[in-house]
């Protein structure tokens, strides 16, 4: 096997995940490489990618961003959870919240003593045992207290909404000072070896050759290398994720900058609200089959909280993933590997584990095939348990006010979150399988917050008795209302930390 390291590098894409790769390989691979960049002013960005989960924190760390500089160049805030409007029933709302839930009791997890009390009647809702979601309702934001011993403030865990485009051209600035070379250009076409189809250049339409030895495609959907050139296949999930359309339109900020994203049913699909610091994002993600694109409008534009600040824009979209993610010589990131719709803001996280997976599996000229193949194995992977997460929203729905809701209702599931339902079902527990993304943690607030029946709940919670567990969670209950008191509110926090400049 040839051990040679490669030394060309080709990102063919910018936007988010072009800029992000960049911006990792940069830092990671401290000058050994020559990377570039190419991309087209011409040519767009989706954009809608401006809420993120907690694990871009560790992004950031690696690439050396400072938060508060990043904040504010990116007119930020902070996001504790994703609060859930009318995704069970009509009228109802809950939270899926970052962190914990209560703490430690005995040998069990919070969640089967909570699971027992309710079955009792003597349990409060399950959002009063997370600091994140109570001040998340409070509108209150602060990072953790580390060095506050056996606190709730030790557990507060949070991501960003930011503005996508901003924060590309923040990525870009960094990843230009660290060596990244950008050409702009429009790519026509790509060739390849004959020997083997590797890609060895992309050619621009002013006639410039940009040749490479490893290729990282984040042109989007188009897949410009992924698929136009090296023909991957896709894998369609529109039989389980019907929506296909999205409408995205920025409006003006509400009075309160909530540390939360939020996502509300409506009669054909759900809408998102991201509060930034200068604007609020707005979209809507439905399924054409049952509303057209004019009466998805008129719904977006209906449920605003304030002024729109631009026509809706259309984007259309496939759920699924590419068969593989890396084929030949080219690693597909982003949109052009797959799209999971944002529903539980996973977009960016998918671009953050496929840059740090092809950092654990990077090739040199003997180009393993057993690298590549276990490379692949872990993004589908990691598409697919994401994807039934997303699933498990539209068919853990008891809605009957439309045609599009009891169809999810009634569709055929996946035979992984199958299981995952059934294991819930018996008594209250989830299996976290191979470290995948979402814990235990985050399906417990599905479940419960969609009404998900359970039969009982783990037998050695009968260890402890009914007045000791009560107790305990009438304890937990108080600490965390008393650590939401002294809390900042989220504007507050901001203003003294990372407002960014009039715009």
């Amino acid at each position: 096997m040839n051990t040679e390291p490669i030394k060309d590098i080709v990102i063919v894409g910018g936007g988010t995940a072009g800029w992000m790769t960049a911006a990792a390989l940069a830092t990671v691979l401290n000058g050994r490489y020559n990377i570039r960049l190419v991309e087209s002013d011409e040519i767009g960005i989706v954009g809608v990618g401006e809420a993120t989960i907690p694990m871009i924190q560790r992004f950031n760390r690696v690439v050396g961003i400072d938060e508060n500089e990043f904040m504010r160049e990116t007119q930020g805030s902070f996001k504790l959870g994703i609060e859930f409007v009318n995704w069970g029933r009509l009228g109802e709302r809950y939270m899926h919240g970052f962190g914990r839930l209560g703490q430690d009791l005995a040998t069990l997890p919070f969640d089967q003593y909570w699971q027992k009390m309710r079955a009792a009647g003597k349990a409060a809702p399950l959002e009063q045992y997370s600091i994140t979601r109570m001040a998340a309702r409070a509108g209150k934001f602060m990072p953790p207290r580390f060095d506050v011993q056996n606190s709730p403030l030790r557990d507060i865990n949070y991501a960003y909404h930011f503005d996508a485009s901003l924060y590309a051209k923040y990525l870009r600035k960094l990843s230009e000072a660290r060596g990244v070379v950008r050409i702009e250009g429009k790519i026509t076409r790509a060739t390849q070896r004959a020997d083997n189809g590797f890609i060895d250049a992309v050619e621009l339409e002013n006639g410039t050759r940009v040749e490479g030895e490893l290729f990282i495609d984040c042109s989007g959907f188009r897949g410009l290398l992924i698929e136009q050139t090296l023909q991957t296949g896709f894998e369609d999930w529109t039989h389980w994720l019907p929506a296909d359309r999205a409408l995205a339109v920025p409006c003006e900020s509400a009075p309160a900058i909530t540390p939360y994203t939020r996502a509300t049913a409506h009669k054909s699909g759900w809408q998102w609200r991201i509060p930034l610091q200068h604007r609020t994002g707005n979209g809507h993600v439905y399924c054409s089959r049952f509303i057209s694109d004019d009466e998805a409008a008129s719904t977006l534009l209906a449920n605003l909280d304030g002024k729109a600040l631009a026509d809706p824009r259309l984007i259309k979209f496939q759920t699924g993933m590419h068969k593989q993610a890396w084929n030949r010589n080219v690693v597909a990131l982003g949109l052009a590997s797959g799209f999971l719709e944002p529903l539980e803001s996973t977009s960016i996280h998918l671009i953050q584990s496929g840059i740090q997976r092809l950092l654990d599996f990077f090739p040199d000229r003997g180009w393993s095939g057993v690298d590549r193949d276990e490379y692949n194995r872990q993004s589908r992977f990691d598409y697919e348990r994401i994807r039934d997460f997303i699933i498990l929203h539209y068919h853990l729905n008891q809605r009957s006010d439309s045609e599009y809701w009891k169809e999810c209702a009634n569709m055929a599931i996946p035979e992984t979150l199958r299981h995952k339902m059934d294991m819930y079902r018996s008594r209250g527990r989830v299996v976290r399988v191979d470290n995948e993304l979402f814990s235990e943690v985050g399906w417990i607030q599905v479940f419960e917050g969609q009404n998900m029946p359970i039969e009982g709940y783990h037998p050695l919670a009968d260890t402890q008795s009914e007045e000791d567990i009560a107790e305990y969670l009438d304890s937990v209950r108080g600490v965390i209302a008393k650590c939401v008191e002294v809390m900042p509110s989220h504007d507050a926090y901001i203003a003294k930390m990372c407002a960014a400049k009039k715009m």
